[in-house]
């Protein structure tokens, strides 16, 4: 039997390739051979870095008696979420919808016509956790399909109707008001969690999109008590994040979530997006503190990146496993091959193998420095995981580094007790940390790693490159921008159609066939924006808009504004909606709100402005019933609403005073802004083909200025840094 994945290019769909349920990609070929022999179809949607996705594969599709099933009753499918996330988002409003949750790996049964009628996540092989066993549910919807066909099919079409009907009323445009911003604050400060950060409680996610509205919501009146609290629940929130478990303390990076409520056992998989959006929330906290440990938090981030995340050819791949082959463990696998009794040494897999410690590890590695390593990450003998965050016994003995003491207390264990002179015990004790670090780093780096998902994917490439402009700016630090720069490059070479202006969605070993959604347009867009700002090289402005209308184009609801997550183009999807929810990634529209809003900053453009508020509007019925929700939505409509500022710098790129200029607007965290280079060239004349403006602001006396102006009304220029100073900060 030939099995169809095998043309894939993607690894999640390769990982399961061989084993015996014969899997066809979504396409014409499945959908024609399940009309042809009339058979429903089943769905499997997951991901490479899925752990349950990986169990159920293990127990069911591996099993040749289920495979028997499978291929004997249905048509079997199986999509990566990541690349298609219009497949995912489909049948994932069903099975939400009809079970009350969701959740991967997914499972769904559809007609030949595509139209679902039975829904769920993981089956076991058998019965237990509440959830029937798999091989009978198989059985039970073959026998259903072939004594009730004509009913199971007639009411997968009215469940269609049904979504498409909840579809049209998910939008009702209106107008917000500013009090909107003072009641998601509300929210977010009902759930916060005053002692450990976060908002609620186990699991803990980090959601950088409600940090983002937190401090925007602080940067409008920084001197109220919900202004400072916002900031006070930002602050918090990083810090414990940033000495948790959640985070890699060794090389570096966040993982997806923590289990407990003190971010300290987390699910060990590594996102991009994740890393791009927490780059940026550190960023603005070292902006609006000078706290240099959220630069240096910021760093972490970005050099595990680079190091671990990066293409040879610039672009950022996807994520890292949760689970790793444990080292040294001699299991044999017992199945025989098709030649003969040959059996192959296996590795077992568990959950953070990678990343986890015993003391006797740490006690070798670390000598004499372990103790005070120990102390102040939290080693314990008998491993330091609760019994509560593990239920499955599964860190017994083993450590998650979690700093448990700030420096100076390490400082004043170090010192048995007598108190730290000027610091410089601390500094000793910072520098022994690190030094410790980079033992167990070259260590680790030994042991066996876990799954790269190498697809590179055009939306999340978008994020980190807004994560590296930005940190070229707020840090100073060239080689940033460099990074920002080979993976723009990358985008533009291996996921843009410059012949027919469309992004593609993912590559891997070439470009993927899927064209790019309403994502990937806007946070592509976004890192362009950011890009611009940190290089000043128009190429990237030009990029931007001309992707801007693209989206238009493709995504855009004329009647009620926004944008839907797909063109509609494609008759196998069966339901066109628009992303109403911040959660892990922030929705197309609320970063195409500000996309538009700060384009129209740029270009003084009425229209895109138009487009901008008309975005935000369109999510009015959403945001009145749960603003945080939106919270990413209302970091654009803050900005419609303040008033943009338009910095502009006249001078020559290269010049000191020019570069110490710009140096002192990205000290200052002045989120509701756009920066523009007047450079007498390329830069100036791009920018003032629609905005007179520009095209007057020129040196005044051979002298570099800035001008900083609303609606480019503008102040008086300034030569001196601390006038330009004066003038940001009043």
């Amino acid at each position: 039997m030939t099995n169809r994945l095998t043309r894939e290019k993607s690894p999640y769909l390769l990982q399961h390739a061989q084993n015996p349920v014969e899997w066809f990609p979504w396409g014409k070929e499945a959908f024609e051979k399940a009309r042809r022999e009339n058979k429903p179809i089943f769905l499997s949607i997951g991901y490479s870095t899925c752990h349950w996705c990986h169990v159920m594969a293990h127990e069911s599709f591996e099993d040749t008696s289920t495979a028997e099933i499978m291929n004997r009753e249905f048509v079997n499918i199986k999509v990566d979420r990541e690349e298609r996330p219009d497949v995912d988002r489909v049948y994932m409003t069903f099975v939400q919808a009809t079970t009350g949750g969701g959740g991967w790996p997914m499972s769904v049964w559809l007609t030949p016509q595509l139209e679902p009628f039975v829904g769920g996540t993981y089956f076991p092989p058998e019965d237990r956790f509440g959830h029937p066993a798999f091989k009978r549910v198989l059985q039970r919807i073959a026998e259903a399909w072939k004594n009730d066909r004509e009913k199971i099919s007639s009411q997968g079409a009215n469940i269609v109707d049904a979504l498409r009907e909840a579809a049209k009323d998910q939008m009702s445009a209106g107008k917000i008001d500013a009090a909107i911003l003072e009641s998601a604050y509300q929210q977010f400060a009902r759930t916060f969690d005053a002692h450990e950060g976060g908002f609620g409680g186990a699991p803990k996610f980090p959601r950088p999109v409600a940090l983002n509205f937190l401090t925007r919501f602080h940067a409008r009146n920084p001197d109220s008590d919900s202004g400072e609290h916002a900031l006070e629940m930002v602050l918090l929130t990083s810090r414990k994040m940033a000495a948790g478990g959640i985070h890699d303390h060794i090389g570096g990076g966040f993982h997806r979530y923590s289990v407990d409520a003190y971010w300290h056992v987390p699910h060990f998989e590594k996102m991009l997006y994740d890393q791009a959006q927490l780059t940026s929330v550190y960023l603005d906290a070292f902006q609006i503190t000078g706290d240099a440990e959220f630069a240096a938090t910021a760093r972490d981030i970005l050099d595990y990146v680079r190091r671990d995340m990066t293409s040879p050819e610039g672009g950022f791949y996807s994520a890292e496993d949760a689970d790793s082959p444990v080292p040294v463990m001699a299991v044999y696998d017992r199945r025989e091959s098709q030649v003969g009794a040959h059996r192959a040494p296996l590795q077992k897999h568990a959950e953070g193998a990678f990343y986890v410690w015993t003391k006797q590890e740490i006690d070798d590695a670390l000598g004499e420095d372990a103790r005070v390593f120990s102390f102040h990450y939290g080693v314990e003998e008998n491993g330091n995981a609760s019994a509560g965050a593990d239920p499955h016994g599964e860190f017994v003995g083993k450590n998650i580094l979690i700093e448990r003491h700030s420096l100076a207390e390490t400082a004043r264990f170090r010192s048995t007790g007598v108190p730290p002179v000027d610091g410089q015990e601390e500094d000793s004790v910072q520098q022994l940390l690190a030094q410790s670090r980079q033992k167990l780093f070259s260590i680790r780096s030994k042991r066996p790693r876990p799954h790269l998902d190498d697809k590179i994917i055009a939306a999340w490439n978008g994020l980190m490159i807004s994560a590296f402009a930005r940190a070229a700016q707020v840090l100073n630090d060239a080689s940033y921008l460099e990074t920002a720069t080979r993976a723009a490059n990358f985008i533009r070479a291996n996921l843009y159609d410059e012949s027919r202006k469309i992004l593609f969605r993912s590559y891997r070993e070439g470009r993927g066939e899927v064209e790019g959604f309403a994502d990937d347009y806007a946070f592509v867009i976004q890192g362009l924006l950011d890009l611009y700002e940190a290089s000043f090289d128009p190429r990237w402005l030009k990029l931007a808009l001309e992707l801007q209308r693209q989206m238009d184009a493709l995504f855009w609801d004329n009647e009620r504004g926004g944008y839907f997550t797909v063109t509609g183009r494609d008759t196998n999807i069966l339901l066109r909606m628009k992303e109403d929810n911040d959660s892990a990634e922030p929705a197309a529209s609320s970063v195409a709100a500000l996309n538009l809003a700060r384009l129209a900053a740029i270009r003084n453009d009425a229209e895109l402005l138009a487009h901008a508020e008309k975005t935000v509007n369109a999510f009015v019925r959403q945001l009145a019933h749960s603003p945080s929700a939106l919270p990413q939505m209302l970091v654009a409509f803050d900005f419609l609403e303040d008033s943009p500022r338009q910095i502009v710098v006249a001078g020559d790129f290269d010049s000191p005073e020019t570069k110490a200029l710009v140096a002192e607007v990205h000290r200052h965290f002045l989120p509701n802004k756009v920066l523009l280079l007047a450079d007498g060239a390329e830069g100036r004349s791009y920018l003032g083909e629609k905005n007179e403006a520009v095209r007057a602001m020129s040196m005044v006396g051979g002298k570099t200025a800035a001008y900083v102006c609303e609606n480019f009304a503008c102040k008086a220029p300034v030569m001196d840094v601390n006038e330009l100073r004066d003038l940001l900060t009043s």
